[in-house]
Formats: structure tokens, C-alpha cells, sequence
């Protein structure tokens, strides 16, 4: 069986190429399914003019794809709700000096 926490960690090891933070912890995976061996994940980027958000996303894929027992990854890229920085994790505010004291 496939557990979220592979796919989690597997997700925390695509980074956003313009910023120092993995996927995960930008807040930009907003679900996770599993059936049987497919992968279904809804994700956002940061902005709807991120020049990044086809390689981001085939990162996403490859880095989920290669957990054994996967047996395909269908991303879909959505905009609502609309990202904001709420939705970082706290060790991205602390990477990216968002935090109390670095506001």
C-alpha cells in the first residue's frame, strides 16, 4: 500500500528553482489521493505567471513516480483558493526570514 508520507517526502525533494524551498513547505501541494497504484495530486504555484510551473510540476511527477509501487502521477495545476503566504510551513519562514522577527 502507498502511504502520503512517501509521496510527502518524495514531494519535499522538489525545490522551487527561484526560491531556496521545496514544494511542500511553499504550501503549493493542496491534495493528495491514492488509488490503488495512481497518484492524483492538485497543486498551485505561487503566482499564475510562474515561469516555472511545467518543469515545477514534471519535478513533482518524476519525484513521485519513482516511490516502487506507483504506477502513474496526474497532476493538476489549480488557482483557487489562490496561493498566499499563509500557506507557508514554518521552516519556510524561517529559510525565508518570515518569520515575527524578520517581517
Amino acid at each position: 500500500m502507498i502511504d502520503k508520507e512517501q509521496i510527502i517526502a518524495a514531494i519535499k525533494t522538489v525545490f522551487d528553482p527561484e526560491i531556496p524551498v521545496n514544494v511542500w513547505d511553499l504550501g503549493l501541494v493542496y491534495d493528495i489521493k491514492v488509488r490503488q497504484s495512481k497518484v492524483r495530486i492538485k497543486m498551485t504555484m505561487t503566482s499564475p505567471t510562474c515561469p516555472m510551473s511545467e518543469e515545477i510540476m514534471q519535478m513533482v511527477r518524476i519525484a513521485v513516480s519513482a516511490i516502487p509501487g506507483i504506477n502513474g502521477v496526474d497532476i493538476k495545476l489549480v488557482w483557487d483558493p489562490p496561493w498566499d503566504i499563509s500557506r507557508l510551513s514554518e521552516t519556510a519562514r524561517l529559510e525565508l526570514d518570515l518569520t515575527e522577527e524578520g517581517w
